[in-house]
């Protein structure tokens, strides 16, 4: 080693470790052939580990005697374009977490453990006949053509189409000018129930190479992926949030569809929004970027005020489609049995009697929320979260759903020893119990949580669905969003006051947007569609600008209100969440964050507090808010922040996380 000019390897490991790590190249390599994005293996402590080149130095802190040699380079060229590679360098600045965890979440798991990318066998594409492009309408012309015309430059487009507008058409017509110009097309789509539904739809259209991107494929598929979208084979890369890192060879368009979803937050470890990086993305690549949606969120519709999106309204539906009817059911004065109220069974009746289809929206699974002592009013808790147990009849069982802890159902209460426990509320499995009893010979297909975590069971619930004439479909959020069911003639919101009565300020705009999506899958073809809301607040007015499909009046209003409250979008979040075995060490490493930094004008810190679970997984949570009204002002702060905290004593007793415009608060 030339000791007046060392070569040193700035390495960060491909793990959620603090900081970066020096070392000498290997031995049996020239120094001036190693490339920055490559991997490189190396010993760390006890164990062989593979790392990720960030620089090439030639200076170090650390003493010559404690430097080792990398073990073996295991790339020959970088495995991310250049614009690739800066939109991860951005990621690490923009949430504040080493560039080692970030490089993680973009490659496939077999990359992580060191496994040097040999050339993929060649694509194998089932030739097929496309069908023929459907024409137009008007709007969707319009759409095309505006966003066309910008397609070499970079453009953030809003597509805001009511629900059955046909956007999936015009991202269709625009990926066909894209392909034939010779470019890859990038496709988000915000659950991964939603992959067959649209892989089926893409290669029924286009005669190319598709692939998806998911967390549901193996590690040896999901590396397939990543080569084919690598090495450009792969025409139309089709993925969930962590898609957004695909090494696409020549990109020429991002489609983000559902941009409004919450599902493209990252809510643990590595905490982006992968509709944001997606923005960045299509800006350092210079290229055209959608963002679609029936319901934009309140980020997105501020962005078009202040013409930093372009918006592209399709204000009908497509075909002979005909936006639902509503109908609001008033749970004070109606008499229900067991979630159903009569007026709502009759209309399913009388849907079902015409040879159609229904779906019954309700975000809760389980059986019942609650199980309750009749006797002395004792409740099952989580002995590990501040949360009651769930009680599943099928199989039997007690489930806590957030730290998964699963218990025996006790036939006695805990607390008075009486057989008098009763499940108190309603969930999935009970609505689907009580179904059976009026419609005992109609299919009834649940989807939810429960039933679809084995491979396949998603795809076999929905080609159920789409076989069956008459059926009564069931479920949580997965069946509400992006679907098309095309005898969906019905659909009832069992329970819409959730939203309206949160202290979550996000839950009324979450609200609204889960129930135009449920209600956009009735009448989605040529039958007339119904919408039967069950609620407890008929007359509230956001929910009555909802039945008049007026969601750009409730987007307004609720902006209006976030504007008046200096909340997001017209404020910026940072959380601190701590972890600990007791709430004092939390709480006291909150505290030491907070003062860490003298207090600053522009900068408001608010906390620590209780999280809204205050114990979870065993743990105790608090909560550091800090808000600022300028977003470059909150990450001045949050940089500075970031450089002391290590001084903190006692944060090797608490488990900590910041998140950059959380979701949950």
């Amino acid at each position: 080693m030339d000791k007046k000019n060392p070569v040193i390897l700035r390495i960060a490991l491909l793990k959620p470790l603090y900081g970066t790590f020096d070392y000498l190249p290997p031995q049996a390599i020239d120094p001036t052939a190693l490339i920055i994005g490559t991997r490189i293996r190396i010993p760390f402590q006890s164990k062989t580990c593979t790392g990720f080149l960030i620089e090439i130095a030639h200076h170090t802190t650390v003493p010559e005697k404690k430097l080792k040699n990398a073990l073996e380079v295991l790339d020959q060229q970088p495995l991310f374009s250049h614009e690739l590679h800066e939109l991860c360098n951005f990621a690490a600045d923009y949430y504040h977490v080493e560039k080692g965890e970030v490089f993680s979440c973009a490659l496939p798991h077999l990359l992580r453990e060191g496994k040097k990318v040999e050339a993929c066998t060649p694509f194998h594409l089932q030739q097929s006949k496309p069908e023929v492009k459907p024409s137009l309408n008007e709007a969707q012309s319009k759409a095309v053509n505006q966003i066309m015309h910008l397609k070499s430059q970079f453009n953030v487009f809003l597509l805001n189409g009511i629900t059955g507008s046909g956007k999936t058409e015009v991202y269709m017509h625009i990926i066909d000018e894209i392909l034939n110009a010779g470019k890859q097309i990038l496709v988000l789509i915000p659950e991964i129930s939603l992959t067959p539904q649209t892989l089926q739809r893409f290669q029924n259209r286009f005669n190319v190479p598709i692939v998806m991107m998911h967390s549901n494929l193996t590690h040896k598929e999901r590396l397939n992926a990543w080569m084919y979208a690598q090495n450009g084979e792969a025409k139309i890369i089709i993925g969930t949030r962590s898609a957004v890192f695909a090494p696409c060879k020549k990109l020429g368009l991002i489609i983000v569809d559902e941009e409004h979803d919450a599902s493209f937050k990252q809510q643990d470890r590595f905490r982006y929004h992968a509709r944001d990086l997606a923005i960045m993305r299509a800006k350092l690549n210079h290229l055209p970027i959608i963002l679609g949606s029936a319901t934009p969120s309140l980020e997105t519709l501020m962005n078009v005020e202040r013409k930093r999106y372009i918006s592209l309204s399709l204000p009908y539906r497509a075909g002979n489609a005909m936006l639902p009817a509503y109908q609001v059911l008033d749970l004070r004065t109606l008499p229900k049995n067991e979630g159903l109220s009569q007026p709502l069974l009759d209309l399913i009746k009388s849907h079902l009697a015409n040879k159609n289809q229904v779906m019954l929206f309700l975000n809760r699974r389980g059986f019942a929320p609650v199980l309750y002592c009749v006797s002395c009013q004792w409740i099952a808790y989580c002995n590990h979260c501040d949360s009651r147990m769930v009680y599943h009849q099928s199989p039997p069982r007690l489930q806590c759903h957030h730290c998964d802890l699963i218990l025996k159902t006790p036939e006695h209460c805990e607390k008075c020893g009486e057989a008098s426990l009763k499940p108190i509320g309603l969930g999935t499995q009970k609505i689907e119990q009580t179904l059976k009893k009026y419609f005992s010979d109609i299919p009834i297909i649940r989807i939810d949580k429960d039933n679809t975590r084995r491979k396949g069971e998603t795809e076999k619930h929905l080609q159920n669905i789409h076989d069956a004439k008459q059926a009564i479909l069931l479920g949580t959020q997965m069946i509400a969003k992006g679907h098309h069911f095309k005898n969906v003639t019905l659909v009832g919101i069992l329970d819409a006051d959730h939203g309206l009565l949160s202290s979550d300020f996000r839950a009324t705009e979450t609200m609204g947007q889960l129930l135009i999506q449920a209600a956009g899958r009735a009448g989605r073809v040529d039958k007339k569609g119904t919408v039967a809301i069950q609620t407890h607040c008929p007359h509230h007015p956001l929910l009555q600008y909802l039945i008049q499909n007026n969601y750009d009046l409730f987007a307004k209003t609720l902006l209006h209100e976030r504007e008046k409250s200096l909340l997001p979008p017209f404020s910026h979040f940072a959380l601190f969440r701590a972890e600990s075995k007791t709430h004092e060490q939390a709480h006291h490493f909150l505290d030491a964050v907070k003062r860490i930094i003298p207090m600053k004008d522009c900068i408001e810190l608010l906390g620590p507090l209780p999280a809204r679970m205050a114990k979870k997984r065993g743990l105790y949570c608090s909560e550091l808010l800090i808000k600022a009204e300028k977003r470059h002002l909150l990450q001045h702060y949050l940089a500075e922040l970031m450089q002391k905290i290590s001084k903190i004593t006692s944060r090797n007793k608490v488990k900590w996380s910041l998140d950059v415009d959380p979701l949950e608060v």
